[in-house]
């Protein structure tokens, strides 16, 4: 039987002491490398106001990876819909697509509404701690709430940069109808007057949707009968609840006869566990720079990481994200890897990996790939 497919998830990490030119053409190198590896897919995450993530512009992006590469498939994990219109969307990935036929993914995720349920979140009395759970061999940390970071002013002031003066994001489900709509070819509106995307139209595209919890993108995904992606790597705690909320609420389309799943993971692999530690010591002051609202920081060297004076406050903002990261030789990490596609009975494993060397991140898929394709 073949091994689980493995992919490949991207945030044109910007190292300390780099830059973004550095970041995007590593990028590019990686995309060709992990295509010799055997992974299927090559996704780019959108990430906006973050000095140590290029990614901010998928679409552009995905152009120069595929027209770098032959056949991997490239794709969006995931374009934020609410911050662009349907139309504009397809008109990008109908582009792409034309030109680099029957390998696009064009993944999509809520954006525009998350600051407005944060802030009812605040509004109501804050749940009770969850606590930590191993279901089967895999951790569920107690749930991280982002409802302080996404009701922040510096939060509102990116808001108000991404959406024209006055714009308020319309309806996820409702851009979600129409982009599908255009890309059918019998998008009609309330007068029944028709419109037609050129190009987007019939492209040759693979539309997923990408969510963190069971919320609406998980019960969209599986209503319109496309696939989804699951974000461990994100959001650990809520990973069961959207593959469950997702297969529950799925129907046979002309898509999918039955649920796809793609579970993401964060990984860092190296010959040995320490040398592995070693390279995922960063991490931690990664993430706490995006969880304490300043944004994703040029990622550390090993060194500076080393040098950082951890608090307690500073820990518990981290150790969902810590606790889950697989980290370790390319057996310890496959073993874990195992353990969530079992759990969550994914059909394909999405990774994500951070270091501060790019030879050491080309390396961690390298290995990963060897051991588990054997």
């Amino acid at each position: 039987m073949p091994s689980t497919p493995l992919s490949v998830l991207d945030l044109s990490p910007v190292p300390a002491g780099g830059t973004v030119g550095d970041a995007l053409r590593n990028t590019i190198d990686l995309a060709r490398h992990v295509e010799q590896f055997g992974y299927r897919r090559y996704w780019l995450a959108e990430h906006h106001f973050a000095p140590g993530v290029a990614s901010a512009a998928p679409a552009v992006l995905i152009g120069q990876v595929a027209a770098a590469t032959s056949h991997i498939r490239v794709g969006s994990g995931a374009v934020q819909l609410g911050h662009q219109t349907a139309l504009s969307v397809l008109e990008q990935f109908g582009t792409l697509a034309a030109l680099h036929p029957d390998r696009i993914d064009l993944g999509l995720g809520r954006s525009g509404q998350r600051r407005a349920e944060a802030a009812k979140e605040l509004a109501t009395a804050p749940p009770p701690p969850g606590e930590a759970r191993v279901v089967d061999g895999l951790l569920i940390p107690p749930p991280f709430s982002f409802a302080k970071i996404l009701t922040s002013p510096r939060a509102a002031l990116h808001t108000a940069l991404l959406h024209q003066p006055g714009a308020q994001p319309p309806d996820f489900a409702e851009q979600l109808d129409d982009l599908l709509a255009l890309l059918r070819g019998d998008y009609r509106d309330t007068t029944g007057l028709d419109a037609h995307a050129t190009p987007g139209e019939g492209a040759d595209l693979q539309v997923w949707l990408l969510g963190s919890s069971g919320g609406e993108s998980a019960r969209l995904a599986g209503a319109l009968g496309l696939p989804f992606a699951a974000n461990y790597h994100v959001s650990p705690a809520t990973v069961l609840d959207a593959v469950a909320a997702y297969r529950a609420a799925f129907r046979p389309s002309a898509t999918l006869a039955e649920p796809y799943v793609v579970v993401s993971a964060d990984v860092v692999v190296a010959p040995d566990d320490a040398t592995a530690r070693r390279l995922a010591a960063p991490y931690g002051l990664w993430v706490r720079s995006i969880r304490s609202g300043q944004g994703a920081i040029p990622f550390p060297s090993p060194e500076q990481a080393a040098a950082h004076r951890w608090t307690q406050e500073d820990r518990d903002l981290v150790a969902d994200r810590l606790d889950t990261q697989f980290v370790g030789s390319p057996e310890t990490v496959a073993a874990l890897l195992r353990t969530l596609r079992d759990v969550t009975a994914a059909d394909e494993l999405l990774v994500t990996t951070i270091t501060h060397a790019h030879a050491d991140r080309v390396r961690s898929f390298e290995l990963l790939a060897k051991e588990w394709h054997g």
